[in-house]
């Protein structure tokens, strides 16, 4: 579950992390009292779970309490990446001497902790790794020990933070642990014209798997906000997770799906596309559930291009093949985009056959992972 910026600041502070919380209205006519009470002059930032608020207007200054009045009444209501803005955080504006990038997230594959961290902040981290790599430090943390004043030293050091940032680092190592979140990320984390540190902004996402040891997390769902496609999914019963990119992705597994994703982003490098979802549709792959995770992909404006990567196991292949045939049916004129398959494992001569007697015209089958994924970005690039 991704949290709203407030939300993540709500969590930073049970956390000792240094924050200031602000006021979070609905209505631009509580804009003038939220800002009077925080001092007059405030950014008023959109609460969307998505990146880029500032490129798309959502983050104003203002200097007043009657400018906050009409920032609130222009970002109210805007779309941000198909997000509605329902609400906005006024905080007060800050007197910012540096700016720096801090996270730490589960890094999948080596099996660790991963802390990023750099003196540029402010902007995305992504824009940072293109325009200056050797400003990022990359910081492996061992499961097994997490942050000591060691760790938080070495973080310290590495990142080129000022002496005195360890507390804020073990602070939000503590909120990365015990909220049992897969990414904690300020950005900023800025050091004020006092000395003093502060995480400006906050991004975190909490591991729906732990969801039963932290009953307070419910109060952070947000249906109104979330992603529309995320939503219907969720109702669907379908592990689903909105990504930037152009390529849909449906798998049989989450690692099989993590696996996907990898290959995609590769493949998409020589065609400047990236991979569009996270979805798993797990061991079943009935012409109902293959018509809902199509459906929902194929409702992403973005897709261009689908990749349906299974392995046949307990599902095998030719319930799969059949599972495609009858969900492109069921969709009729919306299924519009491309679709490339590979299947392997249980009964995959049979499955293939399947499809090549369908002879659908969106559907192309290929034989190993590689090869579909380059398909498919290619196809994303042609549309």
């Amino acid at each position: 579950m991704d949290l709203m910026e407030y939300q993540a600041k709500e969590l930073f502070a049970r956390h000792g992390v240094p924050v200031t919380l602000g006021r979070v209205i609905e209505d631009p006519a509580d804009a003038a009292s939220a800002a009077a009470e925080l001092g007059g002059r405030v950014v008023v930032k959109a609460q969307v779970k998505t990146g880029g608020r500032g490129k798309a207007g959502g983050v104003k200054l203002a200097a007043s309490a009657e400018e906050a009045t009409a920032r609130a009444g222009e970002i109210l209501g805007m779309d941000i990446k198909g997000h509605t803005v329902h609400r906005v955080l006024l905080a007060p504006a800050a007197a910012i001497a540096e700016e720096y990038y801090f996270s730490f997230l589960v890094d999948r594959t080596n099996r660790e902790y991963l802390c990023i961290a750099s003196t540029e902040g402010g902007v995305e981290i992504e824009e940072v790794a293109h325009s200056n790599p050797d400003a990022i430090a990359k910081i492996s943390i061992d499961p097994a020990t997490g942050v000591d004043d060691a760790k938080a030293a070495e973080i310290v050091a590495a990142a080129g933070f000022p002496a005195g940032a360890e507390d804020v680092v073990r602070k939000l190592w503590d909120v990365f642990v015990a909220e049992d979140a897969t990414l904690v990320e300020v950005n900023p984390l800025v050091k004020l014209a006092d000395g003093s540190l502060e995480a400006l902004d906050g991004k975190v996402t909490l591991d729906d798997s732990a969801a039963y040891r932290h009953a307070d997390h419910a109060s952070f769902e947000d249906r109104a906000s979330a992603d529309p496609l995320e939503a219907a999914a969720h109702d669907k019963g379908l592990n689903y997770v909105k990504l930037d990119g152009q390529v849909g992705i449906i798998g049989n597994g989450a690692g099989l799906v993590m696996s996907t994703l990898d290959v995609v982003a590769y493949a998409g490098e020589q065609y400047g596309v990236k991979p569009a979802n996270f979805l798993d549709i797990g061991g079943g792959a009935s012409a109902e559930v293959m018509a809902n995770g199509l459906g929902i992909i194929l409702g992403d404006a973005q897709v261009r291009s689908v990749f349906v990567n299974v392995f046949g196991g307990i599902t095998a292949c030719d319930a799969v093949s059949n599972g495609i045939v009858q969900a492109l049916a069921l969709l009729g004129k919306q299924a519009d985009k491309p679709l490339v398959v590979r299947l392997d494992g249980n009964n995959v001569a049979e499955g293939r056959r399947i499809l090549a007697q369908a002879n659908h015209p969106l559907v192309t089958v290929v034989d190993t992972m590689d090869g579909a994924a380059a398909r498919a970005a290619e196809l994303a690039a042609q549309n």
